[in-house]
Parts: C-alpha cells; sequence; structure tokens
C-alpha cells in the first residue's frame, strides 16, 4: 500500500467509462476505498470519456480550484443533423442541406467562436431549474429558460476530412458546453449538428494519458497505489 497519509486526503486522475455518470465513478471509488468523502472536479457526461478528476478528503476543498482550470478536448460532430440533447443520448429529429458548406465556409464559422463567446446549456444538462437538473425537466418533456453563460474559448480546431462527420480539438474555460458548440455551430453553417462522440483529454496539468481505468483500481484492491497530491 502507498505511504500517503489517508488524512490528508488526495486525488485520482480516472478515465471516465462511457455511459457511466460521473458520481457512478464517485460511488465505485467509495466502495472500492471505504472512504465516504469523496467528489469530483466537473462532471463529465455519460457519453463522454477521457479526464475526471476524483479529490478524497481534505482534497475535496480543492474541487474548486480545480474545477477553474483549462479543459481540452476531442470528439466528432456530425453536420447536417441534429438531436433534442444535441449528442447520441436522444434521436435524431431533423436533417438540413450540406451541399453548401466548403471547407472554407466551415473553417470560417468555426472562427467565430474562438475568443469570449455567450451560449445556452443543452436542456439535457445538470444545471438546477427550480431545484431540479435540466437534464430530468427535459427527460419529463418540460423545456425550462436556461440562462446565457459566457465561456472562453482558446482553442478550436476541426478536421473535415470525413465531411460531414467532422472531428474536433477545443481548450475552453469552465463551464463550456460543447454540446452547445456543436448545436451553434450547426445554425451558423445554416444547418444544423450534434455531437457524435466526447473525450475530456486534460484538465490543467492532468492527462488523459496519464488516467487510470476504474477496472485497474478494482483489480489492483489498492486504492492509495493511484492517489497523489499536489507538489506545492
Amino acid at each position: 500500500m502507498s505511504d500517503l497519509p489517508i488524512e490528508e486526503g488526495g486525488f485520482l486522475i480516472i478515465n471516465k467509462p462511457l455511459r457511466w455518470t460521473s458520481f457512478d465513478v464517485v460511488k465505485k471509488l467509495r466502495n472500492i476505498s471505504r472512504i465516504k468523502k469523496i467528489g469530483h472536479a466537473g462532471t463529465l457526461d455519460p457519453l463522454a470519456t477521457g479526464v475526471l478528476i476524483v479529490c478524497y478528503g481534505k482534497y475535496t476543498k480543492k474541487i474548486e480550484g480545480i474545477q477553474t482550470q483549462k479543459k481540452g478536448y476531442r470528439g466528432t460532430f456530425e453536420i447536417g443533423k441534429t438531436t433534442p440533447s444535441f449528442d447520441l443520448e436522444t434521436e435524431v429529429d431533423g436533417t438540413y442541406p450540406t451541399d453548401h458548406i466548403t471547407a472554407e465556409f466551415l473553417e470560417e464559422k468555426v472562427a467565430t467562436f474562438r475568443g469570449d463567446i455567450k451560449q445556452v446549456p443543452p436542456q439535457h444538462s445538470a444545471v438546477k431549474v427550480n431545484g431540479k437538473r435540466a437534464y430530468e425537466h427535459a427527460r419529463a418533456g418540460e423545456e425550462v429558460q436556461l440562462k446565457i453563460r459566457d465561456a472562453h474559448i482558446y482553442k478550436y480546431e476541426i478536421e473535415a476530412a470525413s465531411f460531414p462527420s467532422v472531428t474536433f480539438d477545443i481548450e475552453c474555460s469552465k463551464g463550456t458546453y460543447i454540446r452547445s458548440l456543436a448545436r451553434d455551430l450547426g445554425l451558423a453553417l445554416e444547418s444544423g449538428a450534434y455531437m457524435s462522440s466526447l473525450e475530456r483529454t486534460f484538465i490543467g496539468d492532468y492527462k488523459v494519458e496519464d488516467a487510470v481505468d476504474i477496472e485497474e483500481i478494482k483489480e489492483s484492491e489498492d486504492f492509495f497505489k493511484f492517489a497523489q497530491q499536489f507538489n506545492s
């Protein structure tokens, strides 16, 4: 077992499995470690994978600071179609023309989303409205008013080699909804778009290459073997 003091707390860089909620990860790690005080630093949607930082003990107080760090994502947008959730959680509900979209037109519109932007979260999101998550309202067929939010896009690159599927590489601030970027790009292109895959590649200095799988922790029977503390 690691010499890392349990009472001091620490964090783990988890590679969140597909279709797991962020809370599923926290719940599993509580069961493995027998530590009750565990939380994650930034929700990942069930259909996303990649970096999920999980803190335990005294390090749960550091969650807010971790959440403010720059985040990176890569994935795929499908141009010319829409879904109510802006991803694959719901079925395609609209098909739109794409013949007018050239590589130059695509880049022109992508460029408008770099820097400071404003966006509305998806109806299928974890934002709380009237004491309930927005996705709970959405799944009940209720549309709610969501406030416009500020975000900053440091990097937004598109590879259109397989158009109408396009891969993206995005670096952004806390609170950015990649699914909303899909929706808004579709509108800007006078068409539609939804997100078909998403991986969070980093949070601050913590990269997916350094992340550990839940199964690896479970099989090792040593939760603390994978725990870390900040250098300073």
